[in-house]
């Protein structure tokens, strides 16, 4: 049994963005759950823009406020209390378009996600729709691979 309180994980901010993310799996020891912590402000987007985890499950609960998600082909509102769950390859992303911070907790199974897509074509061969988002870029650079020509690009900021 592991137990932590969130306010003891410090904050793990990605690409200067200063998004109260705190990832909760390691300090609970999780093995095949990955367990993330928002806090978001007006306008604030819980991921980087559409995308989908081609390898992975996600479930978002929100705790406080509301957050509206959007897909291909909907958008719709989460509120407090309620949950939304994306099968593994479906496209999504999320804002809090509301007047009042949220707070989420994202659940992601199995852990870790390392097949994450965004919906563009392939430049080079236009064979494939999605393009791969590689996540341990030499330099840290964001950079996408397509899975049909193995080409890479840079990733659009």
């Amino acid at each position: 049994m592991e137990k932590v309180d969130i306010d003891d994980v410090e904050p793990a901010f990605m690409d200067g963005s200063e998004l109260d993310r705190r990832g909760l799996s390691d300090p609970l020891g999780t093995e095949d759950l990955a367990i993330n912590y928002y806090a978001i402000e007006p306008g604030e987007s819980l991921s980087g823009g559409m995308h989908a985890h081609f390898d992975q499950e996600e479930v978002f609960y929100v705790v406080e406020g509301e957050v509206t998600f959007e897909t291909p082909d909907d958008e719709f509102v989460v509120g407090e209390h309620e949950v939304v769950r994306f099968a593994p390859g479906d496209f999504q992303t999320s804002v809090n378009d509301g007047d009042e911070d949220a707070v989420v907790i994202a659940l992601g199974a199995p852990k870790p996600s390392e097949d994450i897509r965004v919906p563009m074509a392939c430049r080079e061969c236009g064979d494939s729709e999605t393009l791969r988002f590689l996540m341990d870029t030499e330099g840290g650079e964001h950079r996408l691979r397509c899975p049909e020509c193995g080409n890479e690009f840079d990733a659009p900021v």
